[in-house]
């Protein structure tokens, strides 16, 4: 979920700073992928195939039920 302002309870990354570099948005997947026990390969690379908004969309898509990501 994408919201402007952060709630309680899960880990908030704010898109707006450093954390919303894509970079960071990558190795952050890769770190969640390992922790749920998720082959990152597939979650990467579709988080790759697109521009930034579908990064975003792919990583909400995967990670959307411990991460709030805002903007």
């Amino acid at each position: 979920m994408i919201v402007k302002k952060p709630t309680e309870g899960k880990i908030i990354i704010d898109l707006t700073g450093p954390q919303g570099n894509a970079f960071f948005l990558l190795g952050t997947a890769k770190k969640f992928c390992q922790q749920l026990g998720y082959h990152d390969k597939p979650v990467l690379d579709d988080m790759r195939a697109g521009d930034y908004e579908n990064l975003i969309e792919v990583f909400e898509k995967h990670f959307g039920d411990h991460v709030i990501l805002y903007r």
